[in-house]
């Protein structure tokens, strides 16, 4: 069975996110082994410089390479990232599968992901070019999960 690791910046602090996490992570356990891992997000001040940036990006994303393994495949969300349609996610994992048995998904905090990770990573996707908060794309990227899961067996999902 198929692992996927979402590695994240930040807690779900909202009910409604909450359930909508658990939810999916529920209809996920079907289909493969489920693991969120949240790191703390740093503190972003008012004023923001490109140092400041990439130092608080680096911070986040040393906490999260202690999740990431090298033998699992590593996407990162990105806004440069490629954007696919339901049937093309659904078909990039089941080609991935076939040769890993671990998929790590990657959500950066408030101001991105730094290099140490986009640079180890196999791909970057973008759900949207519309700015969303991380904790919404967590549940967009289960969902999106869960469905290519449901395209991949065949089975019938909401179009």
């Amino acid at each position: 069975m198929l692992t996927i690791n979402i590695i994240c910046v930040g807690k779900i602090k909202e009910s409604y996110l909450k359930d909508a996490v658990n939810e999916y992570s529920k209809r996920l356990s079907k289909y493969c082994k489920l693991n969120i891992y949240e790191v703390s997000d740093e503190k972003v001040p008012d004023k923001l410089s490109d140092v400041i940036i990439e130092n608080i990006k680096s911070k986040e994303s040393k906490k999260m390479l202690e999740y990431l393994k090298k033998e699992t495949y590593c996407i990162c969300l990105d806004l440069k990232g490629k954007e696919y349609t339901s049937e093309e996610f659904s078909k990039k994992i089941e080609s991935i599968s076939l040769e890993n048995s671990a998929i790590a998904f990657v959500i950066g905090g408030t101001l991105g992901i730094g290099e140490e990770i986009l640079d180890i990573s196999k791909e970057k996707i973008c759900f949207s070019k519309m700015t969303f908060p991380h904790q919404l794309i967590r549940v967009f990227l289960l969902e999106q999960i869960f469905r290519a899961f449901k395209i991949s067996c065949g089975e019938t999902y909401h179009r």
